[in-house]
């Protein structure tokens, strides 16, 4: 199966993705940055994520989120990205099937890497949406978004010109 998928796979990436985010932590991790690409792929989307300046090696929440533009504030007491919404989720699911959940973003010495598949959205379908990095890893249970904790970066899709 490798030998049938792996050729789509780097063809898909050879190309230019439909989507993109610029990820930037908040203002206490400035040096928090990276990009998301999305990319038609199968039956769904190819993410690809390359970010760096995470503070700790380790696991970290990775959902895209209900709404953008990312615009960091404070709203009743909560600091973060008070205004993008919770996981997207189109189809009012409860976590972790959402639309929007995706699998923990691990870093190593700061920086992280991830290429995943999922088939719960295209990339046009997260236009203007917002892709979050969270403090803590995502525990694929709680409700309604896996405690994951604060939003420590955040990045608004926008469609990539080639």
């Amino acid at each position: 199966m490798i030998k049938q998928t792996l050729p789509m796979l780097l063809e898909t990436l050879s190309g230019y993705p439909v989507a993109c985010a610029q990820v930037r932590g908040t203002s206490a991790i400035e040096g928090l940055r990276g990009e998301v690409w999305l990319y038609p792929f199968l039956e769904g989307t190819l993410l690809f994520a390359d970010i760096e300046g995470i503070p700790f090696s380790g696991f970290y929440g990775f959902h895209i989120h209900q709404y953008g533009p990312c615009v960091e504030g404070e709203d009743a007491g909560y600091t973060g990205f008070p205004y993008v919404g919770g996981h997207y989720s189109p189809q009012n699911q409860p976590h972790p099937y959402h639309a929007g959940d995706l699998p923990v973003l691990m870093a190593y010495y700061g920086h992280a890497i991830m290429i995943v598949y999922t088939d719960r959205f295209t990339p046009a379908e997260v236009l203007g949406r917002a892709m979050i990095i969270h403090q803590w890893p995502d525990d694929y249970r709680s409700q309604p978004g896996g405690d994951s904790g604060g939003q420590i970066a955040c990045g608004t899709f926008y469609p990539c010109y080639e």
